[in-house]
C-alpha cells in the first residue's frame, strides 16, 4: 500500500467506495466452476468517488462521480439493510463494462484511496476480469496504487478500533447520513474526510471523544461527564 510519503509531488488523489451484492468475490477454484456454468456472477452494484485536490499543506474534496451497476446476480438481504438497493433498483441500471470507461476517465491514473482497500481492489479486479477486459495477466488495480485509511487510522491509534464509523467519530466527522444506510459516494466522501484529518496530523487517539466514549470524561467537562454516565447506563 501506498504511504503518505508517496504523495510527495502529487496534486490529486481519489477517493473510491464500492457497494455489493454482500458475496464474498470468488476463489479462482470458484471462478473455473462457476465459468464452466456461465457467466460470472458480479459483486459490485453502485460505485462511489470524490477526487481530492492540494491545497497547500493540506488536501480538499472536488468533483465527485457515482454509478449504479447491475450485477446479474442476486444481492443478499443483509447488505439490502445496509445499503437499501434491491436487484429492482438496478434494473435499468448498467452492466460494469457500460461505466468502465466513465470511471476510468474519472480517476485517470491518481492515486485511489479507500477504507480497507483490499475490499475494493478485489472487487475492481473482479468486475475487470469477469467482463472481460483483462486476460490472466496482471490485474489493474494493485496495492501499490491505493492509500487505505484503516492503515493510516491503525498507525495513528495502535490497538485502537479503526472502523470507519469509529474513525469519524474520533475526528468529529459528521456521519449521520450513515444512520439510516450506506452509500458508495457517502462512504468515500467520509473516508475523504478522514484522510484530509489523518494527512494534518490529528490523532484520534488523544480525541476527547476517545476518553467520553471509554467512560473517562475529561476533567472539568460536565457535558461529557453527564453523556458518559448516560453511555454507562445504556450499556
Amino acid at each position: 500500500m501506498l504511504e503518505l510519503a508517496d504523495l510527495d509531488g502529487i496534486d490529486r488523489i481519489v477517493s473510491i467506495d464500492a457497494e455489493t451484492t454482500g458475496f464474498a468475490v470468488p476463489g479462482e477454484e470458484a471462478i473455473t466452476r462457476l465459468a464452466a456454468a456461465g457467466p460470472l456472477p458480479g459483486v459490485v452494484i453502485q460505485l462511489g468517488c470524490i477526487e481530492l485536490l492540494r491545497s497547500g499543506t493540506t488536501w480538499i474534496t472536488g468533483r465527485s462521480w457515482e454509478s449504479l451497476v447491475n450485477p446479474d446476480a442476486p444481492i443478499r438481504r443483509g447488505a439490502i439493510e445496509i445499503h437499501g438497493i434491491r436487484a429492482r433498483d438496478l434494473q435499468e441500471a448498467p452492466r460494469f463494462p457500460g461505466i468502465r470507461d466513465a470511471f476510468e476517465a474519472f480517476v485517470g491514473d491518481a492515486p485511489l484511496l479507500a477504507h480497507d482497500a483490499r475490499n475494493e481492489i478485489a472487487y475492481l479486479n473482479h468486475e475487470m476480469r469477469r467482463a472481460g477486459l483483462v486476460g490472466d495477466g496482471p490485474l489493474p488495480y494493485g496495492e501499490d496504487r491505493f492509500l487505505d485509511t484503516q492503515r493510516m487510522g491503525r498507525s495513528a491509534w495502535k490497538g485502537g478500533r479503526v472502523s470507519l464509523d469509529r474513525l469519524c467519530d474520533l475526528l468529529w466527522i459528521d456521519r449521520k447520513a450513515r444512520f439510516r444506510r450506506h452509500g458508495a459516494l457517502l462512504d468515500a466522501d467520509l473516508t475523504a474526510e478522514v484522510f484530509i484529518r489523518l494527512a494534518a496530523g490529528e490523532d484520534p487517539s488523544r480525541h476527547p471523544l476517545m476518553t467520553l466514549a471509554e467512560g473517562n470524561p475529561p476533567p472539568g467537562n460536565a457535558m461529557a461527564a453527564a453523556l458518559a454516565a448516560a453511555m454507562a447506563r445504556r450499556a
